[in-house]
This record gives C-alpha cells, structure tokens and sequence, in this order.
C-alpha cells in the first residue's frame, strides 16, 4: 500500500508565504536542519513517488531510514517547501529547471543525484503523424520558461520547426526562425498538456504527466525527446548546506542502486524512465 500524503496549493499556501517573507530578510541560506526525525520528501506522483515508495517498502528499513514521501502536483511547491523546510528533500525536477528557479525565486535549492530521464514527447489525439499536422495547427506546450524551450527544441528535432542559432533554455516561440506550417502556440501550465488533447492538435507533454494520462511515449507519442547526452535527467534535491544530511546521503546511494535501477526498467520497460545512473 502506498503511504504517501498529497498536498494541494491550497495546504502549502502558509508554507509559501513564510518563504516569501523570509525571502525578504536576507538571501543567505539557512543550513540548519534537524536530522532527528524522518526524512520527508516532495515528489510528483508518478514517477517520483512510485520510485520513492519503492525504495520505502523494499531498502529503507534495512538501510536504517525512515523515509516519508509527500505528493505535489505542481513544479512550484516542492522547492518552495524544501526551502522553507516543510520537507527535508525534494525528488521531481532537473538542472534547466532547477536554476532557473533558483534565479527567479532566489531559493537556495541544490542536487544531491540524478536517478532517472523522463523523455518529452510530442502526443495528439487528432492525428496519427507529426507529418499530418495541417497549416495553422494548435500545438499545446508548458508555459514555464525551461520546459517550454525543452519543447520547442523537440519540435525542432523533429523537424517541424527551425530555432533561431543559439536559441537557450529560456526559448519562447519568439526564438522561432521557421515556422512552414503556421503553428500556433498555446502556453498551459505542464500539468494541463494531456486535458488540453480534447481542444488541440498536439501537446508537448512532461513525461511524468504523460504517465499519469496513460500515455507511452515509446507508443504514443508523435516524437520523442532523445536520451542520449540529454541534461533534463531528475533528481533528488535539498536545500543548499543539507548535503550531508545523513539521511539523505542513506536515499541517495538507495536511489541509485542496482534495486531501483531493475525495478525502473522493469515498471517502465516501454522507455517512458530510464534509469540515469
């Protein structure tokens, strides 16, 4: 059985506030933590959660840690709560992201190691090719500033568009050079890609979101981020100077052993995770 406790914006609301204010005292961070207690950790629900469960039920005991998981459905909350200290570690995000949180919100967030890749993938319930999609067609994609160029530089890989040279992480499809088919961008929030299937064309959707919409993207998807040298892998995650917690340190080397590495190709054998380590 899972034992996992899911937290809305609306729980965490108190938590991201305390941040904001004490955001506003000095920008330096905060090492402290106790170590006394379990580790509590932030994860999206699939597959960050699953891996972590996995690793609570089958290594943690016999590792000597008390491990608790606590779902978010967003890409915000979990490092505003690591920053607080509303949980110890967070398990759902990847460099591009991770910094250029950071640099906007001026948390203090760090990884600790990278466990798996979740490829994008370009996925549409009205037509069966990307070659099909027709002139002025509506393609949906995140609208945070890191997953929104992944998705534009899938686009581009797949031949649908041309970047501008040089286009960055920080791509808007301003940096677009070539457009032959008039595309038409709508900017969702990334947990809204797979709804918006029913009123677009197409969807550039994050792999974990894939996932919980029942989407493969070895099956199901149009065109598939490569994972060779790709740097969006995920990671576990703390507040800068929580390094060395002890207990991290335990999940970190659980993450990363052979166990999780089997149970991911296992669970996922259709390549939608791939272990990164």
């Amino acid at each position: 059985m899972r034992n996992t406790a899911k937290l809305t914006t609306a729980a965490l609301a108190a938590g991201a506030l305390t941040l904001g204010l004490t955001a506003c005292g000095s920008g330096a961070a905060d090492t402290t933590s106790d170590t006394s207690g379990p580790l509590v950790v932030a994860a999206s629900p699939t597959p960050h959660a699953e891996i972590l469960t996995f690793v609570k039920d089958n290594l943690a005991k016999k590792a000597g840690l008390d491990l608790e998981v606590k779902e978010f459905t967003d890409y915000v909350l979990p490092n505003t709560a690591t920053e607080d200290g509303s949980v110890d570690a967070n398990y759902f995000q990847n460099q591009p992201y991770l910094d250029d949180f950071n640099k906007k919100q001026g948390t203090h967030i760090v990884p600790v190691v990278t466990v798996h890749l979740e490829p994008l993938g370009l996925y549409s319930d009205k037509v069966k090719s990307k070659d099909d999609l027709k002139a002025g067609a509506i393609v949906a994609v995140p609208n945070d500033t890191v997953n929104e160029a992944r998705a534009l530089k899938l686009l581009d890989a797949a031949g649908i568009i041309t970047l501008k040279d040089g286009a960055d992480n920080a791509a808007t499809p301003a940096d677009i050079a070539e457009n032959p088919r008039k595309l038409k961008f709508k900017e969702l929030e990334a947990a809204q890609t797979p709804r918006s299937l029913e009123d677009v064309d197409a969807a550039v959707i994050n792999g974990n979101y894939a996932l919980e919409a029942d989407l493969s993207p070895a099956d199901d998807a149009l065109a598939v981020e490569p994972a060779t040298d790709n740097p969006n892998g995920n990671f576990l995650a703390v507040k800068e100077g929580n390094e060395d917690d002890p207990r991290v340190r335990k999940l970190a080397k659980l993450l990363t052993s052979p166990e999780v590495k089997k149970f991911i190709e296992d669970k996922w054998s259709n390549g939608s995770v791939i272990p990164s380590f």
